[in-house]
């Protein structure tokens, strides 16, 4: 029986869907069982079954499955992309093989020929096998090329001009990394770099570390908080990437001992992406970590950040104070300078006065004047204050207090009818009180809940974020403990017993909400 007449007979589908879908195939030359799937018509599962009943063989789903590198390049990517298909598994001289056609003899007996394996014949889906050649065998061939022209270089046969290959970046402000890609200026180890930062987008990756290592080296993303390794290209190719992102970032290329940052302003599916660089020297090379700030993808408003009600109510009450400092604290990339732009976003009014120091501007705001700070020259966060000082404003944003000039300043500033804004790098309201982690078991009397992971999340079962917030109202009994300087223990025990709201019990919030997991309150949150 055909696959189509599999789905009716089975009633995942009607006649009338199947009619549908043939007509839509006939115009995109699709294979049916992937019209079907983008259509709607038919589940992923679904179509698997009816691959299976159709082929006579067994399916697997490869959206959920990771195959090792060892055994994709068991098959030359010529091959994958000509037969569409993907090794999955190998046991002694027996290759699994997922095929779309897995009827397909001829293609059987050519791979056979070619690795020398004995093929056992699975059916997948088209999308997924797809997906799986794009993202290896597609990279596997950059990295080959970028290999390529570094042995010709130290061979002395050519030069690896990367830095002239660049010359597109300089015509523009912004520069369109499909366009690079496509480029003839482009070298292999541009369309390599492209290409990760290309797919950290597709991927909403917030950050990317490309770290080398004594023998070999690693690209990373950090999806949704957590890192994942990506890929591992050679050793060698640490000073080609290097080389290509200095340049992009307008760093100096030939400085190799001392720490560098950068901007680099791009163009991702008609998404303009601004991406700070950071190098910094290492034992075994120069490690690199970009941060992506996609403009479009930034939510600024306080009521989708994941506040607690009461939590919000309170935060809102301290921004809308004439007076005052608003501390906002947490780790590195726990979404600090986010929650002061929806509060500036929630602010913002042609009455008042706003202006931003701050290093660096992460997103434009209208109505808002801002500064970048620049200690090179002088223009540190302290000096910028005292300037804004004489600039008649109503509140004031500093993007970071990093030291005790500008903390002066900044106290000065709101007992002198200011509102000041600014973040401190901590891991709670009240800094430094570390605890092994636990939990009160007597907390939890809700059912828990566990993501069983798919492709979308690459199998954790986590996909996007959410904030948990601790509100700490500086109260007369606080201000008393502060000036007498108590530990922050004690400062802290004081703001809980005065109701305030810990990491914690926001994150048992969003725990039995199902919002969470138990593993995620662990490894973000202190025990009380």
């Amino acid at each position: 029986m055909k696959l189509g007449e599999i789905l009716v007979k089975q009633g995942v589908i009607s006649e009338d869907m199947l009619a549908q879908a043939l007509e839509e195939q006939k115009k995109d030359g699709s294979k049916l069982g992937t019209t079907l799937v983008r259509m709607g018509f038919v589940k992923e599962e679904d179509l698997l079954k009816a691959l299976s009943k159709h082929f006579g063989v067994k399916a697997v789903d490869l959206r959920n499955k990771k195959i090792d590198d060892s055994i994709l390049k068991l098959i030359p990517s010529d091959l994958a992309g000509r037969y569409l298909v993907v090794p999955v598994s190998r046991f002694g001289r027996k290759l699994t093989l997922a095929m779309l056609n897995p009827g397909d003899v001829a293609a059987i007996e050519d791979i056979q020929f070619a690795t020398g394996f004995e093929i056992e014949p699975v059916v997948a889906s088209e999308e997924a096998i797809l997906n799986i050649i794009q993202e290896h065998y597609n990279v596997q061939k950059l990295l080959s090329d970028v290999m390529y022209e570094i042995e010709m270089a130290e061979a002395g046969e050519q030069k690896v001009k990367v830095v002239d290959n660049l010359d597109v970046t300089e015509r523009k402000e912004e520069e369109d990394l499909s366009e690079v890609v496509d480029s003839s200026e482009s070298g292999p180890a541009l369309k390599l770099v492209s290409k990760i930062i290309t797919d950290a987008v597709d991927m909403n990756v917030s950050d990317i570390h490309i770290e080398p290592y004594e023998k070999d080296m690693r690209v990373r993303y950090r999806i949704d908080g957590i890192l994942h390794e990506i890929m591992k290209p050679p050793k060698k190719m640490n000073r080609a990437l290097a080389t290509v992102i200095k340049v992009m970032a307008k760093l100096k290329v030939e400085e190799k001992r001392l720490p560098q940052d950068g901007r680099i302003k791009a163009r991702v599916h008609n998404k303009i992406i601004d991406i700070r660089v950071s190098t910094v020297p290492t034992l075994f090379g120069e490690k690199i970590a970009l941060r992506i700030l996609d403009r479009s993808a930034i939510q600024l408003n306080l009521d989708l950040l994941g506040f607690e009600p009461e939590t919000l109510k309170t935060f809102r009450r301290a921004i809308k104070t004439p007076y005052g400092i608003v501390l906002v604290t947490g780790p590195t990339g726990s979404g600090k300078t986010t929650t002061l732009y929806s509060a500036l976003t929630e602010l913002n009014d042609p009455g008042l006065n706003i202006i931003t120091a701050e290093d660096p501007i992460e997103y434009s705001l209208m109505g808002i004047n801002q500064l970048q700070v620049n200690e090179k020259i002088g223009l540190t966060f302290a000096s910028a204050l005292r300037s804004y000082l004489r600039q008649d404003p109503n509140i004031i944003m500093v993007g970071e207090i990093r030291d005790l000039e500008t903390a002066e300043i900044s106290i000065r500033a709101s007992l002198t009818g200011h509102l000041v804004l600014s973040t401190v790098h901590t891991n709670s309201a009240a800094p430094e009180v570390l605890m092994d982690a636990g939990l009160d078991p007597e907390k939890i009397n809700f059912p828990l809940f566990k993501g069983e992971g798919c492709d979308e999340c690459r199998g954790t079962g986590y996909k996007g974020r959410i904030g948990i917030f601790e509100n700490m109202l500086v109260t007369s009994r606080i201000r008393e403990l502060i000036l007498r300087k108590a530990p922050t223990g004690e400062i802290e025990k004081a703001a809980i017993e005065e109701g305030m709201l810990t990491l914690r019990d926001s994150a048992l919030r969003k725990l039995e909400q199902g919002i969470t997991t138990i593993e995620e309150v662990i490894r973000e949150t202190k025990v009380e």
